[in-house]
């Protein structure tokens, strides 16, 4: 079956579908992106995913194609013609097409709007139990992360390095020894007392939504929780780590830089996460 994606208004043959070369997503990166899971036929946290959508599009000063409730029935409409019941839905909004100019349209042009599906094979308990390895590299990104901005460069570049050490993932650490995020996920660990530890959400990172679910997780139970920044000495001594993504779930991290994270095991923290990260996406409306 042909796969089928939404251009602008037109659900059209996924070869075919195409963007004007001056679409200024194209041009300048100037847009946003949401990648929402797919899993037994029902979105993952489509609330949360359309209210950090919205809020980057404020960021930027985009217009919003459609209301919120459009955008829905597009995309299970474009589920349905795709007949995909596990993968991820792509959505990208750009300021729109104008004339190659830094400064914004003036008058403010359409924004544009694009969406993909791809069936991908989901994370299962029994594929997280084996864990993976992570490399750090300093962050060389801009100031404003929470946005999720369509301009990856720099996660592009580390992700690379990362898979040519070897690693799953890696680690970005700012001028202060303190880690930020992954290219594409957010950081965890345990400390050697026991506490969960993990970045505040401000500009420095994106408020990832698997990051949201397992806080709701976190204050559901006994856990100590720290919302703080942690240094890369303080991960390597960690009992446990791990990162969270809506691809990857909740993904144990079994060895840093090379040396293993604790003893080299998933721990029994992270276990308990991806039971109750499992139990969440399990009772999606």
């Amino acid at each position: 079956m042909a796969r089928i994606a939404y251009v602008n208004g037109m659900y059209v043959p996924r070869m075919l579908a195409a963007v004007h070369i001056e679409d200024r997503g194209y041009n300048f990166a100037d847009g946003i992106y949401e990648v929402v899971c797919i899993r037994n036929g029902k979105l993952v946290d489509e609330e949360r995913h359309a209210l950090r959508l919205e809020r980057s599009l404020r960021e930027l000063r985009i217009a919003p194609p459609m209301g919120r409730k459009a955008l829905s029935l597009v995309m299970r409409e474009l589920m349905r013609r795709n007949r995909v019941a596990n993968g991820i839905l792509y959505l990208q909004i750009s300021r729109g097409v104008a004339r190659r100019e830094h400064a914004f349209p003036n008058p403010a042009v359409p924004s544009s709007l694009v969406m993909t599906i791809s069936p991908m094979k989901l994370p299962t308990p029994e594929s997280l139990r084996t864990g993976v390895s992570v490399i750090t590299i300093p962050d060389i990104r801009w100031k404003r992360r929470d946005i999720k901005s369509v301009s990856l460069l720099p996660n592009i570049l580390g992700k690379q390095q990362a898979k040519e050490a070897g690693a799953y993932e890696a680690w970005m650490v700012d001028e202060e020894g303190m880690v930020t995020e992954g290219t594409s996920s957010n950081a965890w660990i345990v400390t050697k007392a026991g506490a969960l530890v993990t970045r505040k959400a401000d500009e420095m990172i994106l408020n990832g939504i698997t990051r949201l679910a397992v806080l709701d997780a976190v204050a559901e139970g006994t856990l100590t929780f720290e919302e703080r920044a942690f240094t890369v000495a303080e991960a390597r001594e960690a009992r446990e780590a791990f990162l969270t993504s809506t691809t990857s779930f909740v993904k144990p991290i079994v060895t840093l830089d090379g040396k293993p994270v604790g003893e080299g095991t998933v721990g029994p923290v992270v276990e308990s996460l991806v039971r109750s990260y499992f139990r969440h996406i399990a009772n999606q409306p």
